[in-house]
């Protein structure tokens, strides 16, 4: 399709239809899982389907706990940049018009508080941590040990399913 001087190419279309796709579900799912999930058990999980791992030295209490803190604040992000947006919005920024270098601007006012906001989190994450006592590395006990129920053999298998039709999908697509 030609709109003046620009082509739209329809192959271009379904490649960008299929990557918001495939993004809106992924933040779909992680926010599902975020809130059904309670982090201790999320940790737990991670770090038992990476335990054969540490047999080759793989912290594998270190990599779940990362995955799970990231896994948490991504809906808390998505949150705070609608919250940065309606504020600048509301200050006269405006993100969809203008020219390149206005919209770029836009974009900036965005992301450097929402950087700092980040950066902040982070640091308050850091020091909760320290004062509970973490540290990577250290030998760990568990309060709670998590056991393999009938019905956790049947998600697994659903959600390998999935993953397997997934991955089939890219590579017809």
């Amino acid at each position: 399709v030609a709109l003046g001087s620009v082509v739209i190419y329809s192959d271009a279309v379904f490649q960008t239809l299929y990557i918001a796709i495939r993004l809106m579900l992924m933040i779909m799912i992680t926010t599902c899982l975020t809130a059904t999930t309670k982090p201790l058990d999320m940790t737990l999980g991670i770090e038992d389907l990476l335990l054969p791992l540490k047999r080759f030295h793989v912290p594998a209490h270190e990599i779940a706990m990362l995955i799970s803190i990231a896994l948490r604040f991504i809906p808390d992000l998505i949150e705070e940049t609608q919250r940065i947006m309606k504020a600048q919005q509301s200050r006269g920024v405006d993100m969809k018009e203008g020219k390149l270098m206005e919209r770029v601007m836009a974009i900036l006012s965005l992301i450097v508080p929402l950087f700092v906001s980040a950066l902040q989190r982070a640091e308050d994450l850091a020091n909760a941590m320290e004062a509970r006592g973490y540290a990577p590395g250290e030998k760990r006990t568990r309060y709670k040990v998590l056991k393999m129920e009938k019905r956790d053999y049947f998600l697994l298998l659903g959600a390998f399913t999935t993953l397997i039709v997934m991955i089939g999908l890219a590579i017809l697509l």
